[in-house]
């Protein structure tokens, strides 16, 4: 049984290797280009002035440095005022310095990787792993410097490197099901789930090694850290569905800044891995579901004729959450006692195909009848019009619920600005390589929550929603936070992550107010990076 201090550590170790997954490429691509090294001889330096040097898009190579700031490498100064940004070398940035060869070759593994079949085990990908893994076992026992920020930085970056070595794997054996497979055998061994059993063999001696599996006779066999890892192989699909986007960062931050966002009707998304996103997604998110209980079963437990008629989930991923909405409302409220006088009408809506389909595939297993149609979060006119012409039902008179979606908006430049405020938000946000006025990405939420107003004011919106933090704030909790991933694979997508205060303050100037009661967030500290709040068009 693991106690609750082996928890915290094996979740260290999980969010480290999150930290790696972004950080390798990121820092590895600025060093190959020489702006590390720029930055040591400068000392504090201009993002615009460095990109103007390099021949960065803006955007990117600031979302990038902020990065690195996040982990503790580099001082980061946002200037709201002045819209400025500025970036200096502290006490940890030599010894990164120093020691980035050692993403070589899980980088180098990264990109080559990437030309292959993204569900199965392939042998040339194998073959380059193994002899990673071999120097991965040198490099954990190098001799560690005496010097203790020199000392701490090595063990940092080889946990990123491991990472990045682990990370994949984890989310390949996870969503190919081998994993459940392992958990039904006592002890098993390679050929047994894998017809290359050498390399495969040599794969799980790596997992042995970290300590998931014991090996004895050629045979292996779970330990507890090994399990705890294993049930949390979905918490590692999101930052690893944006490995095509981290392979590409020469080409983002000193190239094309549209070369994976331009994309021709019906193509796949080049920037994302979309299906394992769907999965991550759906198996990370599962967790926050229980909070939003109470707030469901108040609703539906109202006199009939106050109650929505139903929920329409915007962004509805694989339909997890519906299908939880639904079960809820279905065994605990008075609505699921009169389903056949007073049907739930539910809609999920998404704006990828692949995302409707696991919907409609996983609403069908669960025997629920639902719509499941394609809309934009940017246009609720259009998909109120849709519901109205083709179901005769008026968006207004659902519960309108999303989960980590808000940020994930197209940008669009909010009108009617005459004078540019002062933004508060520490992110680092970005379109198609143009850095954005953090003013304007927080006045183009609350455009967006505008849009929104009339269509939940009678009966909410009820949001599960991601956040950024200051970067030395997630410098100073490393291993406690998942900050850097979010915020690097949200930056580099052009994507929109608040701070939760910010975000309450730009629901409220939109004229929807939130409900205390029902507001919770995770951790309950402030390395908070995950809300749940519920607006409504009236106080309460």
């Amino acid at each position: 049984m693991i106690d609750k201090e082996q928890k915290r550590a094996y979740r260290e170790e999980l969010f480290r290797h999150l930290d790696g997954i972004v950080t390798a490429p990121t820092a590895h691509v600025l060093w190959k280009k020489g702006v590390w090294e720029a930055l040591l001889s400068r000392g504090r330096s201009h993002v615009g002035d460095l990109s103007e040097d390099f021949g960065a898009n803006e955007g990117y190579l600031n979302v990038a440095l902020r990065v690195l700031a996040s982990q503790g490498w580099l001082n980061y100064e946002l200037d709201n005022q002045r819209d400025e940004v500025y970036v200096s070398p502290n006490s940890c940035s030599r010894p990164a310095f120093e020691h980035l060869f050692l993403y070589d070759e899980v980088v180098e593994l990264m990109k080559f990787s990437g030309k292959f079949h993204p569900r199965k085990f392939e042998l040339e990908p194998f073959e380059k792993m193994e002899k990673i893994y071999r120097k991965y076992y040198e490099q954990y026992h190098i001799q560690f410097s005496a010097e203790a920020e020199t000392c701490r930085v090595q063990k940092q970056m080889l946990k990123h490197v491991e990472g990045v070595l682990a990370g994949p794997t984890i989310v390949l054996l996870g969503m190919s099901g081998m994993f459940h497979k392992y958990f039904m055998e006592a002890s098993f061994r390679p050929e047994e789930f894998h017809k290359d059993s050498v390399s495969f063999g040599k794969m799980l001696d790596f997992f042995a090694f970290l300590g998931w599996f014991e090996k004895k006779n050629s045979t292996f066999r779970f330990t507890e850290k090994g399990l705890f890892f294993a049930k949390r192989a979905s918490a590692y699909g999101v930052t690893v569905s944006y490995l095509p986007t981290l392979r590409n960062l020469e080409e983002l931050i000193f190239g094309d800044p549209n070369a994976l966002r331009d994309v021709a009707p019906g193509e796949p998304e080049k920037h994302v891995d979309r299906e394992m996103n769907v999965w991550g997604s759906g198996g990370a998110h599962a967790s926050y579901f229980r909070q939003i209980d109470e707030i469901v079963v108040d609703l539906f437990n109202k006199p009939i004729e106050e109650q929505p008629r139903g929920i329409l989930d915007m962004g509805c991923g694989n339909g997890a959450f519906l299908i939880h909405l639904f079960d809820v409302i279905e065994k605990r409220t008075l609505r699921g006692e009169m389903l056949e006088e007073h049907p739930l009408f539910l809609v999920g809506v998404d704006y990828n195909e692949a995302a409707l389909k696991a919907t409609r595939k996983n609403l069908i297993q669960a025997d629920i009848w639902a719509k499941v149609i394609w809309g934009d979060i940017g246009k609720p006119e259009v998909i109120a019009r849709d519901l109205k012409e083709d179901y005769n039902i008026e968006l207004g008179n659902l519960l309108n619920v999303r989960t980590f979606l808000d940020h994930n908006r197209i940008w669009e430049e909010p009108p009617g600005i005459t004078k540019m405020g002062v933004g508060t938000s520490t992110g680092a946000f970005a379109y198609r390589g143009k850095r954005l006025n953090n003013y304007l990405v927080e006045q183009n939420l609350r455009m967006h929550f505008a849009k929104w107003k009339p269509f939940v004011e009678k009966f909410g919106l009820l949001v599960i929603e991601l956040h950024t933090l200051p970067p030395a704030l997630t410098a100073a909790h490393l291993g406690e936070t998942a900050a850097t991933a979010y915020d690097a694979t949200h930056g580099y997508s052009d994507q929109y992550i608040l701070e939760i205060e910010v975000f309450h303050r730009m629901a409220k100037e939109a004229g929807l107010h939130l409900n205390p009661r029902y507001f919770a967030k995770f951790p309950n500290s402030e390395l908070a990076t995950i809300s749940i709040n519920f607006f409504t068009g009236s106080t309460i």
